[in-house]
């Protein structure tokens, strides 16, 4: 019995030597470990360094990565350019999408963010981030009918949210629809009271 056991724990120990010995030697784990570290300390640069030594431009979760610490590295060109692969290898991918608007939007390319949630909707349609950046998007180029369309989608799935339902309250006052305003602002004010945005609406309501 006694050697049966000690079988076992010698067994068991090779075991785990191996995985730990494998885990050490993949390089690409070891790259994305290392990029891990780097990123911690801000060393964006030597992050990216790391994971372009093992790069593959089949690998999605490389390009998705590296989108991020372009991003995080100030570098927005590269950034949306490796969002942009890694939309391709995937494409029902929500994550590649989320991570591809905020460089582009800090370009200034406001098409591409606005397809991008649009390519979210069609993979994800209640989702909260692209129904309610689309909404806003509209109400600033004051197409408020269709800003209607994303805020109203967002507080039928949140009801209790106070920035789909105070941006839809002022959606419904540009469009006239004033009664409605007034129930939206009223409800953001149980969300945030005493909020200025939802009280200058209501001070708008004759």
């Amino acid at each position: 019995m006694e050697l049966l056991k000690r079988q076992v724990f010698i067994l068991g120990f090779v075991f785990y030597s191996l995985v730990g010995f494998t885990q050490k030697t993949n390089p690409v784990q070891s790259a994305f470990q290392d990029s891990y570290s780097f990123e911690i300390s801000g060393k964006y640069i030597q992050a990216i360094q790391e994971l372009k030594s093992v790069y593959e431009e089949s690998s999605y979760p490389i390009n998705l990565r590296l989108g991020w610490l372009y991003y995080k590295a100030n570098q927005y060109t590269e950034s949306v350019r490796y969002y942009l692969i890694a939309c391709k290898l995937m494409p029902l991918s929500v994550e590649a999408r989320l991570g591809l608007v905020n460089p582009a939007a800090l370009l200034g390319n406001w098409e591409q963010v606005k397809v991008a949630y649009q390519e979210i909707l069609k993979a994800d349609p209640g989702n909260y981030t692209a129904n309610f950046r689309l909404g806003q998007i509209w109400y600033n180029r004051q197409d408020y009918k269709r800003a209607a369309d994303y805020f109203s989608k967002g507080v039928n799935l949140f009801p209790f949210d106070y920035d789909c339902t105070v941006m839809f309250g002022w959606t419904c006052l540009k469009t006239g629809k004033l009664r409605e305003a007034k129930i939206l602002f009223n409800t953001a004010l149980l969300v945030r009271p005493g909020d200025p945005s939802a009280i200058e609406g209501l001070g708008l309501i004759k």
